[in-house]
């Protein structure tokens, strides 16, 4: 009897394992990331503060006029009482190439480390 019950289970966990990747491909559709090679640069941006992606995983970014910069984890309590404020903050650049499961590059995914606020718009 129990040979019957774990039969039927493992048949059934080896089939739902094929079938995963079909029915959820958009799961499986990125690959791994790439860090910029050597160090990181100091950048200084400016942009508003916004908090952006999904209640279960939200992150904290500085909107500038040419892209939007990631906030790295362990800096967002510096910045996430200033949300949808203008600010201007010194910090490290660290780019990711995001990739796609063929090797293509998707896009970069630009984070900042080590942040220095140097002003908040509106303030003197």
């Amino acid at each position: 009897m129990w040979a019957k019950k774990t039969l039927g289970i493992l048949l059934s966990l080896i089939l739902s394992l094929f079938a995963l990747p079909y029915a959820t491909p958009h799961l499986f559709a990125f690959g791994g990331g790439r860090q910029d090679a050597g160090q990181p640069r100091e950048v200084e941006v400016t942009g508003r503060v916004r908090l952006v992606g999904t209640s279960r995983f939200p992150s904290l970014v500085i909107s500038g006029e040419e892209r939007d910069w990631f906030i790295d984890g362990g800096e967002r309590e510096k910045l996430m009482g200033l949300q949808q404020q203008v600010v201007t903050v010194r910090a490290q650049k660290h780019t990711y190439e995001m990739r796609l499961a063929n090797g293509l590059v998707s896009h970069s995914h630009y984070v900042l480390r080590n942040i220095v606020i140097v002003r908040v718009e509106g303030e003197r």
